[in-house]
């Protein structure tokens, strides 16, 4: 052990390790299983006091921990003995660009996102999330910005395990008590709250208006009649409560983890859905999600062409998808949305300022 960097820092640089994997396979969507042994990993090695983590390095135990197996102590072993871990570095090797150098909406993208100050879509596992509350906050820290919002679904949505009233009380009383320990970074309230058939929204009221952030969304009804899905988005849109429309036409242009096919966007009338969003200041969602890439090129250059706001998101259910808003911003300078638009670009004084403003009518 003398020849041993300091056991508190070979922690450190273990959870790193471990962190920076799952970070990784998260932003390419490797499967759940993948992701949950280096985060349980990491979560195991968090616990485990640095001497003795240093002893099962040195003892070859260290799958004798709970959630540690043979890939996660062989990372950890090269880590130890002051080597690259072979599985990150193919991790990192096979990292594919989010956005393709040669794409039209590339260089205006790159200078969208460095624009940008945080994100108004992600979720965590209070619902759908694959990951706690303080893990996406801590890595939307690293990823430099200044603020997010916390939008858990709504309880209509169960498959998602959506929040009740009773529990996203109790949500709101977890941010309270994260607040002075993130700062000056701002977690901020928020929802992804369900668009009922009528267009309705799914929570209570007095809850939707002590939020700072309410992303609106259709998730249900998908194939409704065109004129009853403008009917339903135009209501949700003129709802007071609303800031955000999000990936408007529900379409996944890949299968995703759990659905085996492709999905077709909502049939609405776009032109009078934006004209709502532009009248009311609601921000239209550029989704950054691979299998959304919501809404369509030829809907996004319409919401601009509306004089819409927007918001770039990542709609990230793990913390290594709160690196995707790259995509999205090529996408929207591809399309001229113009950054002063984009609401997540401007000082989180003025964007709760918007959210506070409940006719959302931009000055």
């Amino acid at each position: 052990m003398a020849d041993r960097r300091d056991e508190t820092d070979l922690a450190a640089e273990v959870l790193g390790a471990l962190r920076r994997t799952a970070f990784l396979l998260e932003r390419e969507l490797a499967s759940t299983h993948r992701v949950k042994a280096f985060r349980g990993a990491a979560t195991t090695i968090g616990r485990t006091p640095p001497d003795e983590l240093a002893r099962r390095v040195d003892a070859g135990t260290l799958d004798e921990l709970p959630g540690v197996g043979r890939t996660t102590a062989a990372l950890v072993a090269d880590v130890a003995a002051g080597r690259r871990p072979a599985y990150l570095v193919e991790l990192e090797e096979r990292q594919a660009p989010l956005v393709d150098p040669d794409d039209e909406g590339a260089a205006g993208g790159a200078a969208l996102r460095a624009a940008l100050r945080g994100d108004l879509h992600l979720h965590s596992d209070w619902s759908d999330g694959g990951s706690p509350v303080e893990d996406m906050a801590v890595t939307a820290v690293e990823l430099g910005h200044e603020y997010a919002a916390l939008t858990d679904h709504s309880p209509r949505l169960k498959v998602a395990h959506g929040l009740t009233p009773a529990r996203l009380r109790k949500q709101l009383e977890l941010l309270d008590g994260l607040a002075a320990p993130l700062a000056p970074f701002r977690l901020l309230s928020g929802i992804e709250v369900d668009v009922l058939s009528d267009g309705a929204l799914d929570q209570e009221d007095e809850l939707l208006g002590r939020l700072d952030v309410v992303v609106a969304s259709v998730h249900s009804e998908l194939r409704m009649e065109r004129r009853a899905m403008t009917r339903r988005m135009v209501r949700a849109v003129q709802d007071p409560h609303t800031d955000v429309l999000g990936h408007c036409t529900g379409r996944y242009v890949q299968p995703r983890e759990g659905v085996g096919k492709a999905r077709p966007e909502s049939e609405f009338d776009a032109g009078a859905v934006f004209a709502a969003c532009a009248e009311a200041g609601v921000a239209v969602e550029v989704n950054s999600r691979p299998e959304r890439l919501d809404p369509p090129l030829r809907l996004l250059r319409l919401a601009v062409e509306a004089g819409c706001l927007f918001s770039i998101d990542t709609d990230a259910h793990a913390p290594g998808q709160l690196d995707w808003q790259e995509r999205g911003c090529a996408r929207a300078a591809r399309c001229g949305v113009p950054p002063e638009r984009v609401v997540n670009t401007w000082p989180v004084e003025d964007l709760l300022a918007w959210t506070a403003d409940h006719a959302h009518r931009p000055a």
